[in-house]
C-alpha cells in the first residue's frame, strides 16, 4: 500500500542551516524501512544561500542559463524557456520568487543529486533505516498546462524503473516502457505539501523494492538534452535557425 503524509515541525530555512540535523530531528522516529523522502528544492537553495536580490532577477536568468531554447514577449515582460546548468529546461532557468521574502530570488541548488546523496547516506546512519532521497521543484511540461513537482536530485532509489525487456499483462514484450518513478514521487509528495502550506518535506511509504545504493544514478540521468532531445529549440527558434542556414547555403534569399 502507498501511503503519502507531508513532515511537520519543520522551521523556516536560512542559509547555513543544516539539512541533516533539523529533517532528521523532524524524521527521528517516523521513518521506516524502505520510506522515500521528497524534500522540496527551496529549503536546499535557502540552506545553500542561493539567493540574490530580486532586482538582479534578470541576470540571475542569465547566468544559470547553458542556451535559450525559446523566448517570448508577452504583456508581462519576457518568458525565457532555457536549459540551466543542471541539464533541465524550464522557464526562467528555475530562478523562483515564490515562498520566498520580498526583495529576493532563490537560484536552484548548485548539484542537488550531491545534496541528495549527503542526505541520504548521513540519515541512514543517524536514524539507521534504509531510505531513499528524491528533491523536488515545480515545472511546466510542453504540451500541457499546469505544473507538476519532478526530480531535480536523488539518492538511494532507483529514479528510472526499466522494464524493458519484460511482458505487459497480456504477455506482450515490453520494449520502450520506462517510468520516471523519481518524478512520479516528487509529484505524490507535492500533493501532501501544497505550494503554500509551509511543509517543505514529505515521507512517501510503499516503494521500498525502488530503493537502491545511495551513488546509484541520480536525478540527472532523467534529463534528456543533447542529441536525443527531439525538441530543442521552440518553433520560432527553429525556423530562425534554419532560415539562417539555408541562407549561408545559399539556398534562402534575403529577407
Amino acid at each position: 500500500m502507498l501511503t503519502v503524509f507531508a513532515v511537520g515541525g519543520l522551521p523556516e530555512f536560512v542559509a547555513g542551516d543544516d539539512l541533516v540535523t533539523i529533517i532528521g530531528d523532524a524524521v527521528d522516529g517516523i521513518l521506516e524501512d524502505g520510506d522515500i523522502l521528497a524534500i522540496t528544492s527551496k529549503i536546499v537553495s535557502k540552506a545553500e544561500g542561493r539567493q540574490v536580490e530580486a532586482s538582479h532577477r534578470d541576470e540571475a536568468i542569465t547566468s544559470e542559463t547553458v542556451r535559450i531554447v525559446a523566448s517570448r514577449q508577452h504583456a508581462h515582460g519576457v518568458t525565457r524557456i532555457v536549459e540551466n546548468h543542471l541539464g533541465m529546461v524550464s522557464a526562467a532557468a528555475g530562478v523562483d520568487s515564490s515562498n520566498v521574502p520580498d526583495g529576493i530570488v532563490l537560484l536552484l541548488p548548485v548539484d542537488p543529486d550531491a545534496t541528495a546523496r549527503r542526505l541520504c547516506s548521513a540519515l541512514r546512519d543517524r536514524l539507521g533505516v534504509r531510505i531513499g532521497i528524491v528533491i523536488t521543484d515545480t515545472l511546466g511540461r510542453p504540451w500541457r498546462q499546469g505544473q507538476t513537482d519532478v526530480a531535480i536530485g536523488a539518492a538511494g532509489l532507483t529514479v528510472l524503473d526499466d522494464l524493458r525487456g519484460s511482458t505487459d499483462a497480456n504477455g506482450r514484450r515490453l520494449d520502450v516502457t520506462v517510468p520516471a518513478v523519481a518524478d512520479e514521487i516528487a509529484a505524490a509528495g507535492d500533493l501532501v505539501k501544497g505550494k503554500s502550506l509551509g511543509l517543505p518535506v514529505a515521507v512517501v511509504r510503499g516503494l521500498g523494492h525502488l530503493l537502491a545504493e545511495v551513488d546509484a544514478p541520480g536525478a540527472r540521468s532523467i534529463v534528456r538534452t543533447g542529441p536525443d532531445d527531439m525538441f530543442s529549440l521552440g518553433t520560432a527558434e527553429a525556423h530562425a535557425e534554419g532560415y539562417a542556414e539555408g541562407f549561408e547555403a545559399g539556398r534562402a534569399s534575403a529577407r
